[in-house]
């Protein structure tokens, strides 16, 4: 992708996720807004984007991070503004992988993992996904979750429209190291 839509790929992100108030954006109940007027609004805080760019963010982002249904668009997950995305509760397989870095381990290791500032706890089915999540902030560490076990103690898990598994939280049993 290049540098451009990478600046357009981040605004998305920043304001479909995190602050759709800075431009007068209003997403509704599952996280949705009008895609005309997320362009509009964009254009009139000083970042034009136009369809095609939107677009071409939508179907080259390798992380599918948004998802287009008719003309309105939404994160795929993320979230720290509240959304309801109105995913179904799903059996998850059997280990699932937590990508951090080193300087995590030990409240981890206390606390297990942690929402934070987000809606859930962020999962990848496979650990090379997990790897490039970690590697973002510095020498990965890749956690291995017990994800049956959990699903078995009654944790419910959700899939989004991108892969990414979600879960309030992961108690640190359930961690492998």
């Amino acid at each position: 992708m290049d540098e451009r839509l990478v600046r357009v790929s981040k605004y998305l992100a920043r304001h479909l996720r995190h602050q759709p108030e800075n431009i007068g954006v209003e997403l509704d109940a599952h996280g949705w807004v009008d895609i005309d007027t997320l362009l509009t609004a964009a254009a009139s805080h000083g970042f034009p984007i136009t369809r095609a760019e939107l677009e071409q963010v939508v179907a080259g982002n390798d992380k599918r991070r948004y998802v287009v249904d008719g003309g309105r668009i939404r994160a795929s997950q993320g979230h720290s503004v509240p959304v309801d995305l109105d995913l179904p509760v799903v059996a998850p397989p059997s280990v699932l992988y937590h990508g951090t870095v080193a300087r995590n381990v030990e409240i981890i290791r206390a606390e297990g993992l942690r929402r934070m500032a987000r809606h859930h706890v962020h999962l990848s089915q496979d650990r090379e996904t997990a790897t490039r999540v970690g590697a973002r902030r510095g020498r990965p560490v890749v956690l291995v979750v017990d994800a049956a076990a959990m699903h078995a103690a009654g944790h419910e898990f959700r899939v989004s429209a991108n892969g990414v598994w979600l879960v309030d939280h992961v108690p640190p049993g359930f961690i492998r190291w």
